[in-house]
């Protein structure tokens, strides 16, 4: 039974959701949360557990490796559950390197410090221990139209720097488990999306443009295909993976849909026509712009879950119409999050940067 979570990335979208959604569930587990508060990690995130006793925040890099190591001896760390990483593909085509430092230095600096401390000094039995890294689907390249679902043996071909350098975490966890026994897990997932998701990823940029009357910009045709995973979902898999997933295995998570990147553009301006109808930028649909493409744009992406469905009896609870609807009334209820967001001058800047060059107005 897990005691001491070390969970990586833990303020973040992804690893904030999944810092609340342990603490609800397992109430013998204190978290120790590591995070670098990058510009996409931020205390407001974590709001909610601030005060829990069972919520340890260290405000720290992955890549520091006295650090690493002081936390599993003070904390008897039994459980790491690894999100912290670098994660947008335009980021990284703009600037690799910090994708290699943070994916794949700072995975093996987690990877020593976890074989030190469980296997050299055998200081906690191993069957009570668990490294579990999260991943991604863009390890896998892209689908042709009607090509299969990616299934976890389906052979990596990552496009973008982003991608190389998660599947270079993922080969490195697989090494450990390999070569030192170390016990691991690891899932790939599909596009997450939520409450807290840091607005320069498709879903929450679109909706927070929409509000403003900002133009909404469309890669290319807008007809790259994509499976998305609502974020809370996804917590429950991976806690189901920590409790009941068998080590040294993978597991594909999904959210069992394939739109297009420019359907799901115009379901959240529906949403958006629905519950705003007295906005001045209404039918919101009308701020659609299609700009240039992403270079080496993936053009689908699509997750067999058959695997963790029938090992571990995961589905997603949410279909993409209620999780799409869930997510603009997150970002409607919570302006003060989203202005402390706005306020950050690297986010404009990164917008800027981004998609004034690709012919978006910001």
């Amino acid at each position: 039974m897990m005691q001491n979570v070390l969970i990586t990335g833990g303020a973040g979208f992804i690893g904030s959701n999944f810092v609340r959604y342990l603490l609800k569930v397992e109430p013998q587990v204190t978290v120790i949360n590591l995070d670098a508060l990058t510009y996409a990690g931020s205390l407001e995130n974590l709001k909610e557990v601030s005060n829990q006793q069972r919520h340890i925040f260290v405000h720290g890099n992955i890549c520091d490796a006295t650090l690493v190591n002081d936390l599993f001896h003070l904390y008897q760390i039994d459980t790491v559950v690894h999100f912290a990483a670098e994660s947008h593909v335009d980021r990284s085509i703009l600037d690799p390197a910090p994708f290699i430092q943070t994916n794949v230095v700072g995975t093996y600096t987690l990877l020593e410090a976890a074989r030190r401390f469980w296997l050299e000094e055998q200081s906690l039995p191993l069957e009570r221990v668990r490294f579990h890294h999260i991943s991604t689907d863009e390890v896998f390249g892209s689908l042709a139209p009607g090509e299969p679902a990616f299934k976890e043996t389906t052979n990596y071909a990552p496009n973008s720097p982003y991608a190389a350098s998660k599947a270079a975490s993922d080969h490195l966890v697989r090494a450990y488990q390999h070569t030192f026994g170390l016990p691991t897990t690891i899932s790939n997932c599909s596009n997450n999306y939520g409450p807290y998701q840091f607005p320069e990823k498709l879903i929450p940029l679109m909706i927070l443009n929409a509000l403003a009357g900002k133009p909404l910009p469309v890669y290319g045709d807008g007809q790259q295909i994509r499976d998305w995973l609502y974020v809370e979902d996804h917590c429950e898999a991976i806690w189901l993976i920590l409790r009941k997933g068998k080590t040294g295995e993978t597991y594909n998570i999904g959210g069992n849909n394939q739109p297009t990147n420019l359907a799901v553009i115009r379901m959240i301006c529906e949403i958006l026509d629905a519950l705003r109808p007295d906005s001045p930028f209404a039918p919101h649909a009308a701020l659609i712009q299609h700009i240039t493409d992403r270079p080496g744009h993936d053009r689908r992406y699509a997750m067999d879950i058959s695997k963790i469905s029938s090992e571990l009896g995961w589905q997603p609870r949410h279909t993409l119409q209620e999780g799409l609807a869930g997510t603009v009334q997150w970002y409607l209820d919570h302006p003060d999050w989203v202005e402390a967001i706005r306020r950050q001058q690297t986010y404009q800047s990164w917008l800027e940067q981004n998609y004034a060059k690709r012919g978006g107005v910001k």
